[in-house]
């Protein structure tokens, strides 16, 4: 068995592919119409009725899911999507304990979608504010061979 990725229902292919490719900057690998396929995942537009269950069963705004994105530059991506006026966040810069940066967005289907600074980059800001690998392996809660892995790539 091979994992391939996760499909998102969606109401409006259009819409959604717009948000994916233009906001997120995600590449299409396949584009049929009512499916489009990019690295990772899939929309799929009249889900409900593929499968054949209730369309009344798909639910919005679940909480129980989301999309996972990384970025180098997070203050970039977040002044770019915040001249997006239409945009629905669920909330804007945070930090987590263990240092990474995040945002979180809705797509035009209520799916949560995250954007986080991608772990390199975090310890590259650590080292630049001078903490020891040390403190940064225990900040982090990574292993210290990793930190000087990634520590060695600056």
């Amino acid at each position: 068995m091979t994992y391939k990725g996760c499909l998102l229902a969606v109401k409006d292919i259009v819409a959604s592919k717009y948000f994916y490719e233009k906001v997120l900057h995600q590449n299409a690998v396949m584009d049929i119409g009512v499916h489009v396929a990019f690295e990772g995942f899939s929309l799929q537009q009249g889900y409900a009725e593929l499968v054949e269950v209730a369309v009344n069963s798909v639910k919005e705004r679940s909480h129980n899911f989301q999309l996972y994105f990384e970025v180098e530059d997070l203050d970039k991506v977040y002044a770019e999507m915040k001249s997006i006026s239409d945009l629905h966040w669920l909330h804007e810069i945070r930090e987590y304990p263990w240092g990474q940066r995040d945002i979180r967005v809705y797509d035009p289907d209520n799916h949560i979608v995250e954007i986080a600074e991608d772990m390199n980059t975090v310890i590259n800001r650590f080292l630049n504010q001078g903490m020891s690998l040390e403190e940064i392996a225990k900040r982090t809660m990574f292993p210290l061979e990793v930190v000087k892995q990634c520590a060695s790539c600056f």
